[in-house]
């Protein structure tokens, strides 16, 4: 059967077809298409950029089973591919209900004492929200056909998928400069997620068209210079150990000293190649109708049931929290902020390192007692991103913080930042 042909599939299919996709816009997803399951078109590039090790230490989508299987899924004959907005409009801080009206996304991190947590982490956590979409889908197409679907898998950006070509075929949108994909009316702020059957459905036409154009503003607009351009076969490439969303989520290490200064105050993932790009403007999207992806409505939430339990204090918001709030967070009290929530990935020394360095590159006076604590933190990672903070605010007190602790430091890594810190190579 050919990719394109529709005529082709029998009239129950088409039938069937037809309905899944309005059942699939019931349950609220915005965008729905259908692609037939086959070998990757781009298996050389993607292997080609495992080699170049442009994939960090995400090792894995290295993994040869799972690279096997994301290049070329076998029992499946049709694959559902639905796309959820997560857009929460402005970038007003959770905290500050004087607050109204929109906000140049340019102005983002403007304010140096508050950390960016992308905008799909700052409600619930997505993969359940759109995975339990999925199977309520999945439950109706089995009533609709009067039988089960064992083989049938739902998958959230979790599973051996390639998700954004099975996207692109089935009409969704092109790969942008930024690697996103993305809708002419739509714009980039969507979840994808995929089913994967082992029946016949009637495929849809894929996107063959790339609206970018001569169009670099990603490019030019990423402080890091992860994004790379396009390949001679128009690819585009991204080198995600230069990524900020890799970085603060994936990394578990030390993020090298030269792009700590160009993170800012991002502590969770980057939208800056979204925020810059010409098809996200309002002219294109509109606010998620998703509930859970609302980051205000989770604090409430939160808020609301620290108050039943008598919990004192507040936990600080997703929307542009208060670093020094972040930095104070008690495991326990992480560990609740995080709950339900795909901010959890980074982990609780893993937020903390991120939140030092974004306290660094905000230099502040303020932020030198939630970092001389941090140098005692029982983590390694996190001591030796607190004495880089503290090397760059440079005070007399910061320094000497960083002098007090190196005298007791017994790991290797942090020992050498604490150094670095205060301008030593080696200390007897």
């Amino acid at each position: 059967m050919s990719k394109t042909d529709v005529q082709t599939v029998p009239d129950d299919a088409q039938l069937l077809t037809t309905e899944l996709k309005a059942q699939a816009r019931r349950l609220g997803f915005e965008l729905v298409g259908v692609t037939d399951v086959r070998p990757s078109d781009h298996s050389a590039f993607y292997r080609s950029w495992i080699a170049a090790g442009r994939h960090g230490t995400m090792a894995y989508l290295a993994r040869e089973d799972a690279v096997a299987r994301r290049l070329a899924p076998e029992g499946f004959r049709s694959a559902v591919v639905v796309a959820l907005n997560y857009y929460p409009g402005d970038d007003r801080p959770a905290d500050d209900p004087a607050s109204a009206g929109p906000v140049n996304p340019s102005d983002a991190a403007a304010d140096g004492s508050r950390g960016v947590i992308a905008r799909y982490a700052r409600g619930r956590d997505y993969h359940k929200v759109l995975k339990k979409k999925l199977l309520a889908l999945l439950t109706w197409l089995e009533g609709e056909l009067g039988r089960e679907l064992p083989m049938a898998r739902a998958y959230v950006d979790t599973g051996p998928v390639l998700e954004r070509e099975l996207a692109q075929r089935a009409g969704l949108g092109w790969f942008g400069h930024n690697t996103m994909l993305i809708h002419p009316r739509k714009g980039s702020y969507f979840f994808l997620g995929s089913l994967l059957l082992d029946i016949e459905l009637a495929p849809d036409t894929p996107f063959g068209a790339d609206h970018c154009g001569t169009c670099s503003a990603c490019v030019s607009a990423c402080p890091t210079g992860a994004l790379l351009g396009r390949d001679a076969n128009g690819a585009p490439v991204m080198d995600a150990t230069r990524c900020i969303s890799y970085l603060t989520i994936e990394h578990r290490g030390p993020i090298p000293r030269e792009l700590r200064s160009l993170m800012t105050n991002r502590v969770f993932g980057c939208d800056i190649c979204q925020e810059v790009c010409p098809w996200n403007s309002s002219k294109f999207v509109a606010l998620t109708r998703e509930p859970d992806f609302d980051g205000r409505e989770r604090e409430r939430e939160r808020l609301r049931k620290r108050e039943r339990a008598g919990t004192a204090g507040e936990l600080p918001g997703t929307t542009l929290p208060s670093l020094i709030s972040l930095m104070r967070m008690t495991y326990e009290e992480w560990d609740e902020w995080t709950r339900g929530s795909a901010i959890r990935r980074a982990g609780y020394a893993g937020l903390k390192r991120n939140v030092a360095v974004a306290l660094g590159n905000w230099g502040a006076g303020e932020a030198v007692p939630v970092l001389a604590a941090a140098l005692r933190d029982l983590e390694p990672v996190v001591r030796s991103h607190a004495a880089w903070a503290l090397e760059q605010i440079g005070t007399a007190d910061a320094i000497e913080a960083v002098r007090d602790a190196v005298t007791l430091e017994c790991d290797a890594g942090a020992r050498a930042e604490m150094l670095e810190a205060l301008g030593l190579r080696s200390m007897g």
